[in-house]
C-alpha cells in the first residue's frame, strides 16, 4: 500500500515536544474530529505538578483533507473521544499518572465542560504528584454493553513501567449523568505477578501490562485484552476477564496469554457485526532482534478473540533507511481507529523522517482504508 496520508500535526524536532495518545471520531453532523497529547520532559508543555497534561483538539469538515486546531484542554491525558446520548464526550486522566476525568461537549468539541470537581467530571482523584493512586490510561475503546460503559485504566505504584501497573476497569450506566462521579465504578486493581510468566518464556525486563481494550467474547463475557510489555519476548498479550457489571475482574495464568502481533505496542480492538470479526490494527515485530519495532502497522483479524491473523500491512517506511535504521527512528503507533460505513478511518502517532527515533514522534497522521471487509 502506498505511503499516502493527511498530516494533522506536525511538530518540528528542535521543540523537543512529541506528539502522543491519537483518538477519532466521525460526528453526527458529519465532521471528523481529532484529539492527541504532547510528551518529551522537560520541554513539552506541563501543568502544576510538573506533568504532561495537555490535549488538542482538532476538526476536519472535508472528511480529513483538512484539519483545524479549534481548542485546547488542559489537565487532559491519555485520553478517549467517544458519543453518547448526542453528546461527544473525552475520557482519561488528568495528567501524566493523575486523577480519572471526564469532559462533555455540546457543540462538535468547540467547547468542554471542566472537571472541577465529582459532580462535574472529575470521577477518581489520583495522589499528589507520583503518590498513589496514579492512574494510566490509553485512547481504547468505550464498550457499551448492558446497559453500561466500560473502559481499562491501570493504577501504577509507583508509576514505572513494570509489575507496579494494576489493571482495572471503570464503568456507568449509559443512562445516568456521566459527569457525577457517583454514578462510576471501579473495579478491584490487580498488579501483574511475575510468577505468572510462561516457563518457556525468555526472562522478561520488568513485565506489564498495560492500555487494555475492553471487547465482548464470543461467548458472552466481558475481557479486558491488554498489551504486555515482556521484552524481549514480543507478539504476545493477555486477557482478563470482567464479570459483575464491572465491578470486578480476574487473571488465569493457564488461558491468559496468547499469541497477539504486534501485542508489545498499543492497539486498538473493535467487532464488526457485519462479518462477526474481530479486528485489529497493529504494529507486528517482524525481527525479534528488535523488540520495539513500530515501523510496520498492520490489519489483523480473529474470530474468537484468542487466534489471530495478519492480513495487510498498511503503512511501512518508504524513506530508504536500512531495516535497522527504519526500526531505530521511524514508528506508526498508538493508532485509534473507527468503522466508517465501507471504510476504517485511523489516526497515527507517527515518527518519520526527522524524527530522533521511533518512539518521539513528530507527526499526527490521517488515513482511510477504504472497503476494508473485502479484505477479510
Amino acid at each position: 500500500m502506498s505511503l499516502t496520508w493527511r498530516e494533522v500535526k506536525y511538530q518540528p524536532e528542535l521543540t523537543k515536544t512529541y506528539l502522543g495518545s491519537p483518538s477519532i471520531l466521525r460526528l453526527p453532523d458529519g465532521a471528523l474530529l481529532a484529539s492527541h497529547d504532547y510528551f518529551g520532559l522537560p520541554n513539552c508543555p506541563k501543568n502544576h505538578e510538573d506533568e504532561e497534561s495537555l490535549t488538542s483538539i482538532y476538526r476536519s469538515e472535508d472528511d480529513g483533507a483538512t484539519w483545524t486546531n479549534i481548542t485546547h484542554i488542559m489537565n487532559c491525558y491519555w485520553s478517549s473521544l467517544f458519543t453518547h446520548r448526542g453528546s461527544v464526550y473525552i475520557l482519561g486522566v488528568s495528567q501524566q499518572y493523575g486523577s480519572v476525568v471526564i469532559r462533555r461537549s455540546d457543540d462538535g468539541g468547540f467547547t468542554w465542560t471542566h472537571p472541577a470537581d465529582a459532580k462535574s467530571g472529575l470521577l477518581f482523584r489520583g495522589g499528589p504528584y507520583r503518590q498513589a493512586p496514579n492512574y494510566h490510561c490509553a485512547p481504547a475503546p468505550v464498550l457499551e454493553r448492558d446497559g453500561r460503559l466500560y473502559k481499562a485504566f491501570e493504577d501504577a505504584d509507583p508509576p514505572v513501567h513494570g509489575p507496579s501497573f494494576h489493571s482495572c476497569v471503570v464503568s456507568a450506566p449509559v443512562d445516568s449523568d456521566l459527569l457525577d462521579a457517583a454514578n462510576w465504578t471501579i473495579s478491584n486493581k490487580i498488579p501483574f505477578d511475575t510468577a505468572w510468566i510462561p516457563a518457556d518464556w525468555d526472562p522478561p525486563q520488568r513485565p506489564c501490562w498495560l492500555e487494555g481494550n475492553i471487547v465482548v467474547a464470543p461467548n458472552g463475557e466481558l475481557w479486558n485484552i491488554l498489551r504486555l510489555n515482556a521484552r524481549p519476548m514480543v507478539n504476545r498479550a493477555v486477557i482478563v476477564k470482567v464479570e459483575d457489571e464491572g465491578g470486578r475482574i480476574s487473571f488465569d495464568p493457564r488461558t491468559g496469554f496468547i499469541d497477539f502481533p504486534g501485542g508489545g505496542t498499543k492497539f486498538t480492538i473493535r467487532y464488526d457485526k457485519q462479518t462477526g470479526k474481530y479486528i485489529a490494527l497493529v504494529n507486528n515485530v517482524t525481527n525479534p532482534a528488535w523488540p520495539s519495532q513500530r515501523n510496520i502497522l498492520s490489519l489483523s483479524i480473529s474470530e474468537d478473540l484468542i487466534n489471530w491473523r495478519l492480513l495487510q500491512t498498511l503503512t511501512q517506511d518508504r524513506s530508504g533507511l536500512t531495516p535497522e535504521d527504519s526500526a531505530r527512528l521511524t514508528g506508526f503507533q498508538y493508532v485509534d481507529w473507527q468503522f466508517d460505513g465501507d471504510d476504517i478511518i485511523y489516526l497515527a502517532r507517527t515518527a518519520y523522517r526527522g524524527a530522533i527515533r521511533y518512539h518521539d514522534s513528530n507527526r499526527i497522521i490521517f488515513r482511510k482504508l477504504r472497503d476494508f471487509r473485502a479484505l477479510l
